[in-house]
């Protein structure tokens, strides 16, 4: 069966089994590798995608689900030859990045949180990231880069 939606601005049709889950439709039928393929049951969040601007663990959801929706990936966050996004820059500075297997999700989970408000405290983004494991970092950089990214990190730019 065919499915339309918009993926990072553009329109696509893809024709794959309904319950076809997003992350094997994004990686294997669209080329889209930055969403990561992780514990493949919803937990780690390293396939966090956002689905009309709210994140989405892509390896449970149906590709039929978006159908007529809106799909960002973190390939939206910035162009190939484009500088980083925002959250992207924050996650380099703040030494938040090691292996980069959650960074992805990490980064679409922070992206959405952002949109949706800039007064951020330390809990607000520790919450926002409860469907987000990181094995290497701790989660002090990721929670300071989220901060610097909302401008509300005490000046520590």
């Amino acid at each position: 069966m065919s499915y339309a939606f918009t993926l990072n601005g553009r329109g696509v049709d893809v024709d794959v089994p309904g319950l076809t889950p997003l992350l094997e439709v994004l990686r294997e039928h669209l080329g889209l590798t930055g969403a990561k393929p992780g514990c493949g049951e919803g937990r780690c969040g390293a396939c966090t995608v956002l689905l009309d601007d709210q994140p989405v663990v892509s390896c449970l959801l149906p590709g039929s689900a978006v159908e007529g929706r809106s799909v960002r990936t973190v390939e939206s966050l910035a162009g190939a030859d484009g500088p980083l996004s925002p959250v992207q820059d924050a996650l380099l500075d703040a030494g938040g990045v090691q292996c980069g297997a959650c960074i992805p999700g990490m980064a679409m989970t922070l992206t959405a949180v952002l949109e949706q408000s800039r007064d951020l405290s330390e809990e607000t983004v520790r919450q926002s990231l409860t469907g987000n494991i990181c094995r290497c970092t701790g989660y002090q950089k990721i929670v300071d880069a989220a901060l610097r990214a909302a401008g509300t990190d005490g000046g520590h730019r």
